[in-house]
């Protein structure tokens, strides 16, 4: 990549090397968000039967599709909030909190018990876990594109923040790696 400075709107001058650098963290950033929001979904058959009550696999695959769900109704709000945070403080907070909730929030339904463990108790801590799952992606995803945009020129912002529109479709590819994975090593080997 050529360090050839590009003409902005403001007084800074920005390489094309930075342009591209700060597109690279923000999209893998956000691409690291959608991975952990997709594996959820891509995990439904495994987790479902774990969270909620046993004797209706029914029940237990549509609750556990509205608890998806809920993660996407919250996104807006994660956006609002997030954006405000990154407005005051700063966008590099806001990504380094937004990424840290995911995570957390990740690994806390890695170690959440099962419902034969703890009962009601389990279904309930999740749909919390996803709502801070939904809230994180809504500020993560809104916040790069809104990054990305200020730090690059103005003729080209749609083009360089359409890099950021990619990532869901990374982040999904990504979550369903493992089961092809999986797939091809109980066929071939």
């Amino acid at each position: 990549m050529s360090s050839v400075p590009v003409q902005v709107t403001s007084s800074d001058q920005i390489s094309t090397g930075r342009i591209w650098l700060v597109i690279l963290a923000s999209a893998v950033g956000t691409m690291i968000e959608w991975y952990d929001f997709y594996i959820f979904g891509s995990l439904a058959a495994i987790v479902a039967p774990l969270i909620y009550p046993p004797g209706n696999s029914t029940f237990q695959y549509l609750a556990y599709l509205a608890t998806f769900a809920v993660g996407f109704v919250v996104r807006p709000f994660g956006a609002l909030f997030f954006g405000r945070i990154g407005d005051l403080v700063g966008r590099k907070y806001a990504f380094i909190v937004t990424l840290s909730i995911m995570g957390g929030a990740t690994a806390l339904i890695g170690v959440l018990p099962t419902f034969a463990t703890a009962g009601w108790f389990s279904p309930i801590a999740l749909i919390a876990i996803r709502i801070l799952q939904g809230l994180a992606l809504g500020g993560e995803y809104g916040g790069a594109a809104v990054y990305v945009a200020e730090h690059v020129p103005d003729g080209r912002r749609g083009f360089y923040t359409s890099f950021i529109q990619i990532t869901a479709t990374l982040g999904l590819f990504v979550s369903i790696l493992p089961q092809f994975w999986w797939l091809f090593l109980c066929t071939f080997v």
